[in-house]
């Protein structure tokens, strides 16, 4: 597994995600491009673009191998749709997934579990499958009409957040 111990030797800052190929990729970036963005307001790059599963936090460096083993847990491909802009509290500009798949909540279920029996803190907040597009975005406007986002979900990882502009996540995993 590749993380960076250079970043702080103690913790790491991790969370599991799903990660978008550059197909995936690419629809976010068309989507992204239809929204008018106020001045101001700071747009996430596309390569930081990415489905929250569960933020897992900051845990000790030794801890990680652990996490990652016990995150391999059973998936079954599935499809997202991102069909839904909104403007969330505090100026986040957000494309989320009208309904949620079956497999996508077996899934958030399963990794919460898993992460449970680690003795990790679990965020207890309801689950909204969400790309976060721009912070410091209250006065944006979302496109009225666009195609929907479709996402052939393959798998999942585990992100290392590095606390860098760029890069600002790195994939320490990847789950198919």
């Amino acid at each position: 597994m590749d993380f960076d111990k250079a970043l702080d030797p103690r913790t790491q800052r991790l969370f599991l995600a799903l990660w978008p190929d550059d197909g995936v990729r690419g629809q976010l970036v068309d989507h992204a491009d239809q929204w008018l963005w106020p001045a101001g307001c700071v747009r996430y790059a596309p390569a930081d673009w990415h489905v929250t599963l569960h933020f897992i936090g900051d845990v000790a460096t030794g801890k990680v191998e652990a996490i990652a083993s016990g995150a391999e847990v059973p998936f079954q491909p599935f499809e997202l749709v991102l069909d839904q802009p909104k403007i969330w509290p505090r100026g986040l500009a957000v494309l989320c997934a009208s309904e949620r798949p079956a497999a996508l909540n077996r899934l958030h279920a399963q990794l919460g579990q898993a992460l449970g029996a680690l003795d990790l803190a679990l965020d207890m907040r309801p689950y909204v499958p969400h790309v976060t597009l721009a912070r410091q975005a209250a006065a944006a406007m979302a496109p009225l009409a666009f195609v929907p986002v479709h996402w052939q979900v393959q798998g999942f990882a585990l992100v290392l957040s590095t606390g860098l502009k760029a890069p600002r996540y790195r994939v320490l995993r990847q789950y198919r």
